[in-house]
């Protein structure tokens, strides 16, 4: 009879345990995601979904702070997406915010776009948005494997092995004939939150080891903007927030920085440089704040909603996080805030980000 207790306590142990260590695995796996993260017509040769209207819940919330439950119907969708696409074109032809919008279709703009010719799709990578996801869902697609939990972390970010060839490999006719003929997407987030995903992903964690942010980015940084700092203690100290925000609202001197980082910068130049969404006629803006709806709806609309799925999603990931903008630009002066604001204005706009007026007021 004592054996049969001592082994029921056991076993209790052992399950509180387990317990313990799925919910700690399942925040780890969360966090990793988030920092790392009807009709049809053709326009122009290009298959694009006529958009979705934006969800009733979206109307009564201007802040980006929801998350849906469930996946809304293909005619709401699509409503959604059109009036995103709409809101898109309407800001592109504002002169006024010209200098912020529209950028030429560079190779930086074709570095940034990978293509899966065999079900011609575009994705342009916005990082900070769960880019990594949605790049194991084109390996995927091209039969490198056949799932995306198979797809080691380490691949998916190996560009000359993922077998994810860029536009930009291409010549300008087979360019022009996929920027017009094919199914085209990307996904952006609050503007400046994403920042906050960049910092602390390459200047805090930096979880892949790519040292150049800390040893090389950083210390250029603190040299221009931290208003004291002494040259010993560059490495050491570490980049502030404060310092990455002066560095980002400074229109000339980041310019001249800029072309000494080279491409490390495509975690927090905009959403324009990137993709030039003023140029390309994408099909689909997807919000990392609406994945959860967004992605389902994007495969389907790509027409390989039965060949693959998007990695499950964490709880709450997603979700806009007000409280946390707000102390990472604790620190920040309002007219570093106003800066950055004014850098990063077009991106709020084109794609209907309220304007963060708790910050700039």
């Amino acid at each position: 009879m004592r054996h049969h207790w001592l082994l029921l306590g056991a076993c209790g142990w052992v399950l509180l345990i387990l317990m313990f260590v799925s919910r700690f695995i399942s925040f780890r796996v969360g966090d990793d995601y988030g920092e790392r993260q009807g009709q049809s017509s053709t326009v122009g040769g290009t298959k694009v979904v006529k958009p979705l209207s934006v969800f009733n819940q979206e109307k009564q919330d201007p802040t980006p702070s929801h998350q849906a439950s469930v996946v809304p119907s293909v005619a709401d969708w699509q409503a959604v997406v059109e009036e995103r696409l709409e809101l898109l074109s309407t800001v592109c032809k504002n002169s006024s915010l010209r200098n912020l919008t529209h950028v030429p279709i560079s190779k930086f703009v074709l570095d940034r776009i990978f293509v899966c010719d065999k079900h011609k799709i575009l994705f342009c990578q916005t990082p900070k948005v769960g880019n990594t996801q949605w790049k194991k869902v084109l390996i995927v697609l091209n039969g490198e494997f056949t799932s995306v939990e198979e797809i080691p972390e380490n691949l998916v970010h190996d560009h000359e092995k993922n077998g994810l060839p860029r536009l930009s490999s291409f010549t300008p006719q087979e360019i022009t004939h996929r920027l017009s003929t094919y199914f085209k997407f990307f996904i952006v987030r609050d503007p400046f939150e994403r920042l906050i995903s960049a910092f602390k992903d390459k200047f805090v964690k930096n979880p892949r080891f790519e040292p150049w942010y800390k040893h090389d980015i950083a210390p250029a940084i603190i040299r221009k903007y931290r208003r004291s700092h002494r040259e010993s203690d560059l490495a050491a100290s570490g980049l502030h927030f404060e310092d990455f925000v002066r560095y980002l609202g400074d229109a000339e001197g980041r310019r001249r920085m800029d072309r000494q980082f080279g491409e490390h910068v495509i975690h927090w130049v905009t959403y324009a440089e990137l993709c030039a969404p003023c140029e390309i006629q994408y099909s689909v803006v997807g919000h990392h704040e609406t994945l959860e709806r967004d992605a389902p709806h994007i495969l389907r609309a790509a027409g390989i909603e039965r060949l693959v799925s998007y990695p499950a999603i964490p709880p709450g990931i997603t979700r806009y996080n007000r409280t946390k903008v707000e102390r990472f630009f604790s620190g920040v002066g309002r007219r570093d805030v106003r800066r950055l604001f004014a850098r990063y204005q077009g991106d709020f706009r084109m794609f209907g980000y309220p304007s963060p007026d708790f910050l700039l007021n």
